[in-house]
């Protein structure tokens, strides 16, 4: 049988051997993903193979065995040690090829180059079947040698095959180089491939957890902040309600109508925030915290300026001025609040000040006792109206992803107990659609307004 025979027959045998394996593999994959789907698969089984993939290779060194046995082959004893040791090296450096940090360690690059003398050294000393051991030692080094060194390496050990091959066994080395070329190059080529799907899978899982994480953190600080400020706004107007109804029942009954309305409104908010389409006016917010301070009997001054604000602006400063009013409502036995926003054409600020001393600031469980100024603060210390950790850091989360700060302490003015929040925001530009006229200067009285009580 003539070379070209051969490498007829072993080509037939291989791409023969290829298509059985690919079938096999399609059959199986329904029964695999129903098995993964319902739990009874871990996920980390469904990777690259490992190093037991390589081990059927050894067969194609059986040839050499069975001259072994059979006495075929001078000096048995040391023929034997060399297939013994060749074998222990290939199973060695085949199972840590597919760790990655085993792979590239020095001990792995040793035992491969004493592979490649091992088998250099029965090749030529032996020739005929023990000739197989080159593609057995190219399958070895391609699952080791990847990257952009691996053609140079592929190309030199089957250069290094076909010398030895031709040497001992003429025109049949042809069959021996192209095998072992042909071994190293698809070994590596198959091996990365399926090390990237890997990686891929684990990016994918990892980016599913972090968009489940984000949601579960926006839907937690939406919640937060609605469901504060909704109670906070009942509870106040509760309070107004059991006042009013021994003197005035039409006051009393206009203040349930209120809480009905409120009520409904949180119903609204909390399912657009479950959604993610929630976005907040700033607008509405200042109405709500006007109401809210009124309800509470503390005087409230709201004051806006500046060019008209992109939705997303408004809707973050909208946030800053829900939690704020709620907490001076609820800590800072305040008697004013003023609420200021002021917009340049490169940042919009918000500040919302309180005269709060303190006296009538309730436990704020979110509050972390001893803490003097901040995103949170000791209920009833004066001029800190506990303010509550989670909101405010939040809010302060929100701000610094889309540029801006938010910090909150103490009123800088010296003998002025009370406490500021600041947010600032960098400007851009408005949305195209139409949008209100610009408001004056002040939405409210210039001069503060005071609330007689209740609203």
């Amino acid at each position: 049988m003539s070379w070209k025979n051969k490498v007829s027959c072993r080509m037939h045998g291989w791409q023969h051997a290829r298509r059985a394996w690919k079938s096999e593999w399609a059959e199986a994959e329904p029964a695999r993903r129903a098995k993964k789907k319902a739990g009874e698969i871990p996920p980390h089984e469904f990777g690259p193979p490992n190093g037991f993939a390589l081990l059927p290779w050894l067969l194609m060194g059986m040839g050499a065995f069975s001259h072994l046995l059979q006495g075929k082959t001078p000096n048995p004893w040391i023929a034997g040690v060399g297939l013994l040791a060749f074998n222990s090296l290939y199973i060695a450096v085949v199972f840590r090829a597919f760790d990655k940090e085993k792979r590239t360690a020095p001990a792995t690059l040793r035992a491969l180059g004493a592979l490649a003398a091992l088998t250099i050294a029965l090749a030529a000393g032996y020739g005929g079947n023990w000739l197989m051991f080159f593609p057995l030692l190219g399958l070895a080094t391609g699952a080791v040698v990847r990257g952009r060194g691996l053609g140079p390496v592929g190309l030199g050990l089957s250069t290094l095959a076909g010398v030895i091959g031709g040497f001992r066994d003429g025109w049949g080395a042809v069959t021996i180089a192209y095998g072992t070329f042909l071994s190293t190059m698809v070994t590596a080529a198959i091996l990365s491939l399926s090390e990237a799907v890997r990686e891929l899978r684990d990016t994918r899982e990892e980016l599913a957890r972090a968009a489940v994480e984000k949601e579960r953190l926006r839907f937690s600080r939406d919640l937060h902040d609605l469901l504060g400020h909704t109670l906070s706004v009942i509870v106040v107007k509760a309070e107004a309600t059991r006042r009013l109804a021994p003197r005035d029942l039409d006051a009393a009954l206009g203040q349930v109508a209120d809480i009905e309305s409120v009520g409904r409104q949180a119903l609204t908010e909390i399912r657009e925030a479950v959604t993610g389409y929630r976005e907040g006016s700033l607008a509405t917010e200042l109405d709500r915290a006007r109401d809210l301070l009124g309800a509470a009997g503390i005087e409230s001054v709201v004051r806006q300026s500046g060019p008209p604000l992109s939705p997303q602006t408004a809707a973050l400063l909208g946030w800053v001025v829900r939690e704020s009013a709620t907490n001076v409502v609820r800590h800072s036995g305040a008697a004013h609040c003023e609420i200021e926003v002021t917009g340049t054409s490169e940042q919009t600020r918000l500040v919302i000040t309180d005269d709060g001393g303190g006296t009538n600031a309730s436990p704020d469980p979110a509050s972390t006792p001893g803490t003097p100024s901040g995103t949170s603060s000791t209920p009833g210390t004066p001029g800190a109206p506990g303010v509550s950790g989670s909101g405010l850091k939040g809010l302060a989360e929100r701000l610094a992803a889309a540029g801006g700060s938010l910090t909150s302490g103490p009123s800088p003015r010296p003998g002025h107990p009370g406490f500021r929040v600041t947010a600032v925001l960098p400007s851009t530009e408005a949305d195209p659609a139409p949008t209100p006229p610009p408001t004056p200067a002040s939405t409210s009285a210039p001069t503060p307004t005071p609330t007689s009580g209740l609203s």
